[in-house]
């Protein structure tokens, strides 16, 4: 079965909610990993006010027996602490979008007499849900070796040196600050320029760096369009709320290179076909190649800005400025786990589509047989043959 998920609940509701179905049974669950994760979206300098009141802890409704998982459908639900400040009270209309966000083009779409609908469930408080699905996801890819990680390589125009580093030491080294970049001295200068955006009632975006460690060779496919595991992978981080773009390994500069200098070499090592590089970022015709997953994800400076913008008020007709919306002053730390459980969704999915079986103990058996790219795993006869 594949992996399944669905979110609900608005940003100032009583709680966000999520239904998982496709982990299979007997995976142990710790609880206290997803509630980790939690707090790690919750945390990261240049975060708004609302941080300080929410503090997410998810309850698990059903799916899980003496610790763990059925194979049945997994109910999630996270408490907004938040909603008791809501709850009952007159809320002034809101008849003036914010440029940038759903304000605008959720009314219009769905006819609504006031914008606060749109911006309530096009929050990124929901994805407190799929952190929170994620992982369970990243303890299913753990019964497998396969790790998850990310990290923040520039705020604004202030970039992370990264090289000489190996991706593991990145992930613990990014975990030491707040800014959840590996590099101290280019954290410091983000900070400043994070307290600098503040004093300027703006906001600031980023690239974020995610990457999946011991991959298996296969996972993907080039049978149709839409079983590629890049457009998979590319599907899931633009969901996530305020990214815009996404590069899968040096895309943007093997775009400006000859194909001789695109590519990753095939050596051998052995038996054992190796890369010397990995420019590809891990998939090569949609799929999986058995080097690290590596992705960039842009995220945009969010809508919401102390300083005002120019907009027009759809009840009057006049133009006047925007009002502030309680938000982040720069998202980029706090959405390295949201990135992270977004991979580890789609890669568990695609896992479970290589290896079929219903428990983990059957999953485990088919995982140890898959081919690993030697020489030992080709069957070429190495005789002409006659297509169509």
């Amino acid at each position: 079965m594949p992996i399944r998920f669905m979110t609900a609940g608005e940003s100032h509701g009583p709680a966000v909610t999520a239904i998982l179905e496709g982990i299979p049974a007997g995976l142990k669950l710790d609880v206290s990993l997803v509630d980790n994760e939690l707090a790690r979206r919750q945390k990261g300098f240049g975060s708004g006010g609302r941080m300080k009141i929410e503090r997410d802890s998810v309850q698990i409704l059903s799916g899980i027996m003496e610790g763990e998982t059925i194979g049945m459908p997994i109910s999630l639900l996270v408490e907004n602490l938040n909603h008791k400040q809501w709850k009952g009270k007159e809320t002034k209309a809101m008849t003036a979008p914010r440029p940038g966000h759903a304000d605008l083009t959720g009314a219009v779409k769905y006819g609504y007499k006031d914008l606060r609908p749109s911006l309530e469930r096009a929050s990124a408080r929901e994805t407190a849900m799929r952190v929170a699905v994620g992982a369970i996801c990243k303890q299913f890819l753990a019964e497998f070796d396969i790790k998850i990680g990310g990290y923040v390589r520039s705020i604004g125009e202030i970039d992370a040196s990264l090289s000489g580093s190996n991706y593991q030491s990145r992930f613990e080294s990014a975990e030491q600050n707040d800014l959840r970049c590996p590099d101290v001295d280019a954290a410091e200068k983000m900070r400043a320029r994070i307290k600098s955006c503040i004093q300027e009632k703006d906001t600031l975006g980023g690239v974020i760096e995610i990457v999946a460690l011991n991959i298996p060779v296969g996972l993907g496919s080039f049978a149709q369009w839409d079983t590629r595991l890049e457009a998979k992978l590319a599907q899931a981080i633009l969901s996530v709320q305020a990214i815009k773009g996404v590069e899968i390994g040096d895309a943007f500069e093997n775009a400006r290179l000859p194909g001789t200098q695109a590519h990753d070499a095939v050596l051998l090592d052995g038996e054992k076909l190796v890369r010397p590089t990995n420019r590809a970022g891990g998939i090569e015709g949609g799929i999986s190649n058995g080097q690290p997953i590596v992705i960039r994800a842009a995220m945009k400076p969010i809508a919401s800005t102390l300083a005002p913008q120019k907009t027009v008020d759809l009840v009057s007709g006049e133009a006047r400025e925007t009002t502030y919306e309680r938000s982040d002053f720069c998202p980029v730390p706090r959405a390295v786990p949201v990135l992270e459980a977004v991979l580890a969704i789609t890669l568990a999915d695609a896992l479970i589509d290589k290896l079929g079986g219903d428990s983990i103990a059957e999953m485990k058996s088919r995982f140890a047989a898959l081919k690993e790219a030697k020489l030992s795993d080709f069957d070429l006869d190495n005789q002409p043959h006659i297509f169509w």
